[in-house]
């Protein structure tokens, strides 16, 4: 076929998303639940809650990490994920709420970003194509694929 993507390993993140794609779809549904609307509103509280989403942002990298093992992750969302996981609260985060929380929640977005793409793409997609929908070409970036 003239519009598919012949490359093996495109074919087999596609096969995997396919194959995982009820656990994705899990993996997303909590991502869009109430507990999740808490985090931006702790945030803007400046509750130490806020650092939970970093549990959550590891969980979906270790995910999408699965979906194509020992293939290395985009240089720039690994920077990303690493300057938004990690934390933990101390008082004096308080003093730079904007620098510190800020971070986790960019890297959840990014992360939960990329999840919505495979649970949409995993669904729409019978082959990779080579005339590439915005968000299957970003989610090929994540796996330097593009």
């Amino acid at each position: 076929m003239q519009n598919e993507d012949d490359r093996p390993e495109v074919k087999d993140l596609l096969r995997e998303l396919k194959a995982e794609l009820p656990a994705l779809d899990a993996l997303f549904a909590r991502c869009m639940s109430t507990w999740c609307e808490d985090i931006v509103y702790r945030f803007y509280h400046q509750s130490f809650k806020v650092y939970r989403i970093q549990n959550l942002t590891a969980e979906i990298v270790d995910k999408l990490r699965s979906l194509a093992p020992g293939r290395p992750l985009d240089s720039w969302f690994e920077q990303i994920v690493k300057e938004g996981t990690g934390r933990e609260f101390k008082l004096a985060d308080n003093e730079e709420w904007l620098a510190v929380t800020r971070p986790m929640l960019e890297a959840f977005f990014h992360a939960r970003y990329f999840l919505e793409m495979a649970v949409k793409y995993g669904r729409e997609l019978e082959f990779p194509p080579n005339y590439l929908p915005s968000g299957w070409a970003a989610f090929l970036y994540l796996y330097r694929l593009r």
